[in-house]
């Protein structure tokens, strides 16, 4: 689709729907959003209150009108702009709309989680058909090359320790947890956390004078976990911020002699290792490089090796569907980000390497329960987050990004999975 000249929005058009205007530096498409014909909106508005007419929402209008079958509140502060992104980007559109403003849900989470578990459904079939002639197009800057992937994996992870650390609990761990006697809320995150990090080691085998090398470091504490237990590590990261941090960790631990991080692209590592773990570090490898990540596990691990994994997950059809699309989440989250499915993974370890699928277990429940907890501390922490120089965009893009994943666990949209690959003993 295209569009035709752009208005400048350097002030909230709605009294009340933000408290400071969107800098226009920092975040051009939300602060000027795309000027699209009276006939584009018209057709968008169309389509919009066609799916909600259809939904377990209450989506109100700033007019008064009001759709839907009940459920959690919408309320549109500016239809004309909302239906103008959307018109113009689709669900990019949709997600630059509540980051400047427009719209607002007072269960956001709710009013998420049921346009997640309706996604398919949310296009008519004749537009999905021909999504590719509609849906913008990942940008060739963001494929995962070893240059690329530095560039898409800093833009997140390089953000700044101090944010992770103020909404992540004290192991610094970004990924879900698994709780005990789910889903109790008596047991607390950082535990919930341990215990992920102690299953995938078991998996692993990882023990005394395990050589174990980890594809994607975080801030370490996968690392220290495993060190402690007598293995010698090393770990692999493209974030200088969470290189820098997973060593001092080590260095306060005592164990510095037993953890080498390194800033390294997982295919520039020639080591032979007994195990290796990585946990969802794949979605940021790309559909392009996954034969290369499942073949640099077989290569990395002796004979007789075993690998663990942690993953997202998504429904194939839906991969398949979205693979080539360019999505609010990658940018402005997880830049070249891809989510596989189940199969997705099991095809590419089959046809790509000599590794067995010897165990699946999924938990993706765990993960919204995470994902709660998370964006509520963040939620808390907004006047520190501010204090770091982020400013209310940022505030309302990461709100939305939380709740948004944790709205596709709920939905069951998305699933996380703990995977266990083994090597044969004897080379093939």
């Amino acid at each position: 689709m295209t569009t035709t000249h752009p208005r400048p929005v350097t002030t909230p058009r709605v009294p009340g729907a933000r408290s400071a205007p969107v800098d226009p530096a920092r975040w051009p498409d939300v602060a000027v959003p795309p000027r699209t014909s009276r006939a584009r909106r018209a057709t968008a508005a169309a389509v919009v209150r066609r799916a909600l007419d259809r939904l377990p929402l209450r989506v109100r209008f700033a007019d008064g009108d009001t759709v839907g079958l009940g459920g959690p509140l919408v309320e549109v502060h500016d239809p004309d702009a909302f239906h103008g992104r959307i018109g113009a980007q689709g669900l990019i559109g949709f997600g630059e709309s509540y980051m400047a403003g427009e719209w607002d849900a007072p269960d956001l989470v709710g009013a998420l989680t049921v346009l997640a578990a309706n996604a398919a459904e949310l296009v008519p079939a004749p537009l999905q058909r021909l999504r590719g002639l509609w849906a913008q197009r990942q940008p060739a800057a963001r494929r995962n090359t070893p240059e690329g992937a530095r560039s898409n994996i800093s833009s997140h992870y390089d953000l700044s320790n101090d944010l992770f650390a103020l909404f992540l609990d004290e192991t610094l761990s970004y990924s879900s947890a698994v709780f005990l006697g789910f889903p109790s809320r008596q047991e607390s995150i950082a535990a919930a956390q341990r215990r992920k990090i102690d299953r995938l080691l078991d998996l692993a085998e990882v023990g005394e004078g395990t050589r174990l090398l980890e594809i994607g470091t975080g801030w370490g504490e996968l690392a220290l976990r495993a060190a402690a237990r007598g293995a010698h590590v090393t770990t692999l990261t493209l974030s200088r911020e969470q290189r820098d941090r997973a060593v001092e960790r080590a260095h306060e631990a005592g164990l510095a002699d037993r953890v080498r991080v390194e800033l390294r692209d997982y295919r520039e590592e020639t080591g032979t290792y007994d195990a290796v773990v990585s946990v969802e570090m794949i979605e940021a490898v790309g559909a392009e490089f996954w034969p290369v990540y499942f073949r640099t596990l077989d290569d990395r691990l002796a004979p007789g090796g075993r690998a663990a994994l942690q993953a997202i997950t998504m429904p194939h059809d839906r991969m398949t569907a979205a693979r080539d699309t360019y999505t609010w989440i990658q940018k402005y989250v997880f830049p070249g980000g891809l989510i596989p499915s189940t199969d997705a993974i099991e095809e590419t370890v089959r046809d790509h390497t000599g590794l067995r699928a010897a165990r699946r277990d999924d938990f993706g429940a765990h993960y919204a329960e995470t994902l709660r907890l998370w964006r509520e501390r963040f939620t808390e922490h907004a006047d520190e987050v501010d204090a770091l120089g982020f400013d209310e965009t940022f505030r309302r893009l990461w709100t939305f990004y939380l709740a948004y994943s944790e709205a596709g666990f709920r939905a069951g949209y998305l699933d996380v999975q703990q995977y266990l690959f083994t090597k044969e003993s004897h080379a093939r």
